[in-house]
């Protein structure tokens, strides 16, 4: 039974659940009242115990639902864009999904002390999304053959914890874009010496 799908009315609930559930335990941490979360979306608590039946339940599936966002936005950007442009979007929508881990860590603090881990394969998604838009970014031509996407993803890490300001993430942003930019022939690392 638990493998049907949902119909188009709980998957709305489960959705509307899980978009409040975000913002309540990014804004208010992990005590915020399962209730309170039930009556912003609302759903009724039953509604809420049914798909989440405990705080931790609802806490995993809000960091995996941020997780799933970003890792499958990749193909959807590689469909609607210029890998380069899919490329930079995605890198955004990182500094987001990692602005929001942040904002979730109380609760997840609270989901690992359960003895959960919640970032099992999170890593490993992340590097996939990002290879396969490196992978295409490098075969249009619009960035450097020689980069790692684990270096890559560090860069972006880098940005995300050294600040919480979203325009100086994007101005961070853009520079680390510029530098994944292909370079011209002839132009090599010690043509200004």
């Amino acid at each position: 039974m638990a493998d049907r799908p949902l119909r188009a009315d709980a998957q709305r609930n489960r959705r509307r659940i899980l978009e409040v559930a975000l913002r309540a335990f990014s804004e208010g941490g992990a005590d915020v009242p399962l209730d309170a979360i039930a009556r912003e979306a609302g759903v009724g608590s039953g509604t809420l115990y049914r798909h989440f039946p405990t705080r931790e339940a609802l806490v995993e599936a809000v960091y995996h639902n941020e997780l799933g966002q970003l890792c499958e936005s990749a193909d959807e950007l590689l469909a609607t864009a210029t890998a380069q442009e899919a490329l930079r979007t995605w890198m955004g929508g990182f500094l987001h999904y990692a602005r929001t881990k942040l904002g979730l860590a109380d609760a997840l603090g609270v989901l690992i002390a359960s003895g959960a881990n919640p970032y099992e394969h999170s890593r490993a998604r992340i590097l996939a999304a990002l290879t396969e838009l490196l992978e295409a970014a490098i075969v249009e031509g619009s960035v450097r053959d020689d980069l790692a996407p684990f270096d890559v993803l560090t860069s972006l890490s880098g940005i995300a914890l050294a600040s919480t300001d979203p325009q100086q993430h994007e101005r961070l942003l853009d520079l680390l874009v510029d530098g994944l930019q292909r370079r011209p022939a002839g132009l090599s690392d010690s043509a200004g010496s």
